[in-house]
């Protein structure tokens, strides 16, 4: 079995470009929550977001633009940051049998939306020319291989909240087993249009403005929580056999050393702690380790009322007498709830702690809930840390679980 690493990683997300500058801001609890801003002649939105409010990078060609969903435009933003830190050149490297494993939850939701608009409310008669290959769930994921010339085997994963979480870790299993040395995963996501949100407020998990501070909305492990924020982003990351890293002689931030993946299947919409339990077990399973080898989680922690104590409980049964010794937090009470895309940022941040020894902490946790009383490391970072490995934790609509564990590398 091959040993996986990590060679590059990449994110986007309301937090800034780049996978530094948005760990920076997740270290310092600074938010990229804030009221929504959806263009829409007939209607308004009356949510908190967290939303890109800044300008894309120009990564693509003017031509190219009516093939890119906004979806796709923040895919290959974060893939191409990963590719360049981990020093992939097509000429160089025989890419014919290297992967693209991509997730999203809405997929192209932008083109989609303007296609419904053009038919039933401006009355065309028809779409754009290029709906279709721009609004597919695959087109982020064809994008980038196309334009990282990797030839090897393109998936996409679209699971809801663990969509670029699976993606990761089957990419892991991809490379573990040997089926190609190398594999690009991530997801993104950008669902932040008219439909979609008030699809989402129709479901009433959707978090209140705070009266005081808009910015300060998601309070996930909370007394005061009220519901999840949506988010856009994407965050990618470049794994690779450690043969493969090492042959090219590739700087190595981590390796991913576990990943356990279950489906609750007792109800769509209400998580359950054992389901939860079971990918988290399968990972520690899979990575030789007992449980009190994890320092750190990166918690869903995805501010609903019942999600927050689904997974509280969970890790208490996974870790017994050792969860209370964890540091655990949710980083979306910065960056929201990215869906297809949580996964993957969060697993990038998670990768940053470990190379920084630095735990971000779960922002705006001044009334801590009693059913959920953990080391939710309220409001500041921890530094100096010793973390020896990390577990990001993934929950999804539909049942699906995702935990992921890496280590520092070297690691012993």
């Amino acid at each position: 079995m091959e040993r996986v690493v990590i060679t590059g990683i990449g994110a986007i997300s309301a937090l800034g470009i780049g996978a530094d500058t948005n760990f920076t801001q997740a270290l310092g609890a600074q938010s990229g929550i804030d009221l929504a801003q959806v263009d829409s002649a007939h209607h308004h939105i009356a949510q908190v977001a967290a939303q890109i409010r800044f300008p894309l990078p120009d990564l693509i060609k003017k031509a190219e633009a009516p093939l890119f969903d906004r979806v796709a435009l923040l895919a290959w933003i974060a893939a191409s940051e990963a590719l360049q830190q981990a020093g992939i050149d097509p000429t160089q490297h025989d890419l014919t049998d290297s992967g693209v494993f991509w997730g999203t939850g809405m997929g192209g939701a932008n083109t989609l939306e303007a296609a419904y608009v053009d038919l039933f409310v401006a009355e065309k008669n028809r779409v754009r020319p290029l709906s279709i290959v721009a609004g597919m769930n695959n087109s982020s994921a064809s994008h980038i291989a196309l334009k990282a010339g990797f030839g090897g085997s393109v998936m996409t994963f679209s699971s809801a909240c663990v969509s670029s979480a699976q993606a990761i870790g089957e990419a892991f299993r991809h490379i573990r087993h040997g089926y190609a040395p190398r594999v690009l995963a991530g997801g993104s996501e950008a669902l932040l249009t008219f439909g979609v949100m008030t699809s989402w407020e129709a479901l009433r998990v959707i978090a209140f403005a705070d009266p005081d501070d808009a910015r300060r909305s998601c309070k996930p492990f909370s007394s005061d929580r009220s519901g999840l924020v949506l988010g856009e982003a994407g965050a990618a990351v470049m794994l690779e056999s450690l043969s493969s890293a090492q042959a090219r002689g590739a700087t190595i931030l981590a390796e991913l050393v576990g990943y356990g993946t279950s489906n609750d299947a007792t109800h769509m919409t209400k998580p359950d702690p054992h389901g939860q339990a079971r990918a988290m077990r399968m990972a520690l399973a899979q990575a030789g380790m007992g449980a009190a080898g994890i320092d750190y989680i990166n918690a869903h922690g995805a501010a609903t009322a019942a999600g927050d104590i689904a997974e509280t409980t969970s890790i208490k049964e996974v870790f017994g007498a050792h969860a209370a010794a964890l540091m655990v937090s949710s980083t979306k009470a910065v960056h929201g709830h990215t869906l297809g895309a949580a996964g993957a940022l969060e697993f990038v941040l998670t990768v940053q702690a470990l190379r920084t020894q630095s735990v971000p902490p779960t922002a705006f946790l001044t009334q801590p809930d009693p059913l959920c009383d953990l080391d939710y490391v309220p409001n500041e970072a921890r530094l100096n840390q010793s973390v020896r490995a990390a577990m990001s934790n993934s929950f999804a609509f539909g049942g699906s679980n995702v935990a992921l564990i890496a280590t520092p590398f070297p690691n012993n």
